[in-house]
């Protein structure tokens, strides 16, 4: 209890000033938003703001349209930084700050050592509850929403997060949370880390009866007869199924990609809402939950603008519609604020027709093995490249530094030579993202982090794709240099229902969540929060 009092009181100044600063601000008269009992915070990963109104048609009342018409709807959010993923945009909307300062720029990082690459949460010191893997969120170099609520409040706030991965729900919790919740990729049960020290008897009840990992087969079938959100694609015969046996090879993996885990991930919310007695706390409390929005992979004859995917936003409008019936009936809508956003990002599945091919693919072993051979032609031989993960090639530091080289003209003389590589459009080096902070190379800065980066950035051309990678989970990727609109809604009894069409940062998301329940905000966050709550 005392540290969370010691942390409270050194930010106490920096919160003042910033209250300050808020009510400095010549402003029209604003309704007080009264501080809720609980926020409920989603993130939807790879929720487009486009498919969201192409595939409207199928919704009910209840679930996406009670957000787009009860709520407070902001259309357009950007994240201001290159090469999303689940957990960068994650641990952005949840730390008010960009990976530069919290230091999550993917889901993985690379082991130089090992060359290899591991989960960004990895961590050899904790062992984990109904899982193998060992992880803890002290890869976190900020601290998170949940964790200011929980020093503001002494740790009597209740802080939980649930999610299909661990890395989304351990980035949402952060340090101080009471736990966090993912489905194992292995026996199908909610797992934790002994990080954490506080898991519900509902969690182990939901285990032991409920999970996913206790039924001998799961099934995904098309839930609605008609889609039409893509005019240009039609199927004839029999709706879709999939079935997801015992011995199905990488079983959970896929069920995470299907509509399965949001159904999971609802059921196991409701167990927080009803057991959790947040409206006798005296105090707000936070749960946050994580859905999967994005494409099923496993398909040999799935299509990139198939029903597959409409049926994803289906289901996912009646889990919402179950969701926000658990909260008026447990809990109360008017002692709730829920939060809706997408993590910004959405990754493709695009399958080529016959007859039709990428412009060009980019081997990565092939460019880092030329690579070394130019650098040991030119400063002498030795393992100069230490590897590639994520478009990015990790030189060896400490050769480097042993053969006392300039290690600028060291990086920049590898560049020179990687954009000479056909299909690379760009390459980024280490001193330009880590000193420069002006012109292209901004961005570039605030999606890297000098502790996780390698030292060459690559950009391929667009429609070039990269062989699949040995040290990376995420395969080959199809190059595209669209962007996606990236929605956030705002519910809750004393939100003005209102539509904003105007340019928002994702990194105003968690000070405006920490304005409304009267806390400071994450201690690397810089923004103010959203104009319309003050």
């Amino acid at each position: 209890m005392d540290k969370y009092r010691k942390i409270e009181k050194s930010r106490s100044l920096v919160y003042s000033f910033t209250c300050l600063l808020i009510y400095s601000i010549p402003m029209q008269a604003q309704p007080v938003i009264e501080t809720p009992r609980l926020v409920v915070s989603i993130v939807v990963d790879q929720l487009r703001g486009d498919y969201l109104q192409y595939f409207s048609s199928v919704y009910g009342e209840k679930g996406f349209k009670r957000l787009m018409n009860d709520g407070l709807n902001y259309h357009n959010v950007e994240f201001g930084f290159p090469n999303l993923n689940e957990a960068s945009s994650i641990a952005t909307v949840y730390t008010g700050t960009y990976p530069f300062s919290h230091g999550i720029c993917a889901s993985e990082k690379f082991d130089v050592e090992h060359n290899r690459a591991e989960s960004i949460v990895a961590d050899n010191n904790y062992l984990g509850n109904y899982t193998s893997d060992n992880f803890s969120p002290l890869s976190l170099l900020s601290s998170t929403l949940g964790d200011e609520l929980k020093i503001a409040t002494g740790g009597n706030a209740a802080v939980f997060s649930v999610a299909p991965e661990a890395e989304e729900a351990i980035l949402s919790a952060g340090r101080y949370a009471n736990a966090a919740f993912w489905l194992d990729n292995y026996n199908g049960k909610w797992a934790t880390t002994t990080y954490y020290k506080d898991i519900p008897w509902y969690i182990e009840r939901f285990n032991a009866t409920e999970a996913v990992g206790n039924f001998t087969e799961k099934t995904w079938s098309q839930a609605y007869s008609h889609y039409i959100g893509f005019p240009y694609y039609s199927k004839t015969g029999s709706f879709f199924t999939y079935r997801f046996g015992k011995s199905e090879k990488d079983r959970y993996i896929k069920i995470k990609q299907t509509p399965l885990i949001n159904a999971d991930v609802t059921a196991l919310a409701g167990k927080f809402l009803e057991h959790g007695d947040f409206n006798n706390r005296n105090c707000p409390n936070l749960l946050m939950l994580t859905y999967y929005l994005g494409n099923y992979k496993f398909g040999d004859n799935i299509n990139e603008f198939g029903y597959e995917l409409q049926d994803a936003y289906y289901c996912l409008d009646k889990e919402l519609e179950k969701l926000f019936d658990i909260i008026d009936k447990k809990v109360g809508m008017r002692n709730v604020l829920v939060m809706l956003t997408s993590t910004g990002y959405y990754d493709y599945n695009t399958r080529f027709p016959n007859g039709y091919e990428p412009l060009g693919i980019f081997y990565p072993n092939r460019c880092t093995a030329l690579l070394n051979m130019y650098l040991a032609a030119t400063y002498g031989q030795g393992n100069w490249v230490e590897g590639y993960f994520n478009n990015q090639i990790y030189l060896n530091r400490k050769l480097i530094e042993n053969k006392q080289l300039n290690q600028k003209d060291f990086i920049s003389s590898a560049a020179e030579f990687v954009a000479q590589f056909s299909g690379i459009q760009d390459v980024t080096t280490l001193g330009q993202w880590l000193v420069d902070d002006a012109g292209r190379s901004a961005a570039f800065r605030r999606g890297m982090n000098k502790k996780y980066s390698g030292d060459l950035f690559i950009e391929l051309q667009p429609g070039w794709i990269t062989a699949t990678d040995a040290n990376s989970k995420n395969g080959q990727k199809y190059e595209r240099s669209t962007a996606i609109l990236c929605p956030l809604f705002f519910l809750g009894e004393h939100i003005k229902k209102e539509h904003v069409y105007r340019k928002v940062k994702a990194t105003e998301i968690a000070p405006t969540l920490s304005f409304i329940l009267r806390i400071p905000p994450p201690n690397a966050a810089k923004d103010m929060p959203l104009q319309e709550f003050y």
